[in-house]
């Protein structure tokens, strides 16, 4: 697999994975990250994470029994998992499946046609992969289309596809439900807590960003030995995960579990930066994605940080004699996440108390 001459990092990331597998190209041994023998560990039993009703969340009043019920659901899935299959959140399932083949039309075109959109190999906005990591960690098998989608004054429309000729308009479309979205996931987690439901909120911030994420997972010769994304947990607030098939997995308890593919549920990811508000209550799970041998899988990754420059931390109500404070305060720490991401390990521990 790997010959006598192995292309640098930043050669390979150049070219698009898809070009590589049109190309019959087997992965070259910068993308090699796995020995072979771990497939045992591929999650072929799916995980028992639990679905959350959001329609069942009441905030305009004292919550029923449903309500109540649905709450100790999320705190409990929150602080064991570290996410939850979403359902009743008011997106039209019609519109998921419209998302979805929007991403599978955007990354069907002609090379040519997406090139339109590429960024460099040390830019991140843009088609193309994830910037060059540190010497001697793999690359992904993958390929993406990140954009910052809001506040619009962020927005780089050089990066936004013209063609198919709905993207544009179904992303805004989107992005207005994403927001919608976190305001009440945001707020369904204060109260699982028993906080104040605009707690959470007041630590993102009315202008905190989100960024989109498209991903596409190109068939791979060698599932065996090569991963559509490397092991890792992200830095953001949370991440709502939009997938099609099986293949993103959950660590959990030193065993990877496979999340289930549900069309009409989209998954809501804790990140770092909710584990640090939460004082280590909530879970930012690592989680990673499988490459497969005979499809390819596309996903929509929304990422929902706090505004750039505002300080976050464990709120009061969470630290107590029971409870020390376990992290300190930080601003902008998804800059730290990314230094750490690129040398392959996790960042919380910077922030730690």
């Amino acid at each position: 697999m790997a010959g006598a001459f192995i292309q640098p990092a930043e050669v390979l990331l150049s070219k698009r994975v898809q070009e590589m597998v049109i190309n019959g190209e087997e992965p070259p041994a910068p993308y090699i990250c796995r020995d072979g023998d771990a497939t045992e560990d591929d999650g072929s039993v799916e995980s028992p994470i639990p679905i959350v009703d959001l329609s069942l969340l009441s905030f305009s009043g004292p919550c029923g029994d449903e309500s109540e019920d649905e709450l100790r659901k999320l705190q409990s899935a929150l602080c064991s998992w570290g996410c939850f299959q979403a359902v009743g959140h008011g997106i039209p399932s019609s519109f998921l499946d419209e998302i979805r083949q929007v991403t599978k039309e955007f990354f069907g075109q002609p090379m040519e046609e997406k090139k339109k959109y590429a960024k460099t190999v040390t830019e991140f906005e843009g088609y193309g992969a994830d910037p060059v990591p540190e010497e001697g960690q793999p690359l992904d098998w993958s390929d993406r289309l990140f954009l910052d989608v809001y506040p619009e004054d962020k927005q780089k429309l050089k990066f936004w596809p013209e063609n198919p000729k709905s993207f544009r308009d179904i992303l805004k479309e989107y992005t207005e439900k994403m927001k919608m979205v976190t305001k009440l996931t945001s707020k369904a987690m204060a109260k699982s807590l028993n906080l104040d439901e605009n707690c959470f909120l007041d630590q993102f911030g009315e202008q905190a960003p989100l960024q989109a994420r498209f991903n596409y997972y190109s068939r791979c010769q060698r599932p065996d030995l090569v991963l559509g994304l490397k092991p890792h947990s992200d830095g953001s607030g949370y991440t709502i995960i939009l997938q099609d098939e099986v293949g993103l997995q959950i660590l959990k308890d030193d065993k990877w579990y496979a999340v289930p593919q549900n069309p009409h549920a989209i998954l809501v990811l804790m990140a770092d930066q909710m584990e640090i508000m939460t004082n280590g209550i909530f879970k930012s799970p690592v989680h990673r994605v499988l490459s497969n041998s005979e499809k390819e899988r596309v996903s929509l990754a929304v990422f929902y940080t706090p505004e750039a420059g505002k300080e976050i931390g464990p709120l009061d109500d969470l630290v107590s004699v029971e409870r020390p404070r376990v992290f300190k305060n930080v601003k902008d720490y998804a800059d730290t996440h990314w230094e750490y991401y690129q040398r392959g390990t996790r960042a919380l521990h910077t922030v730690q108390v």
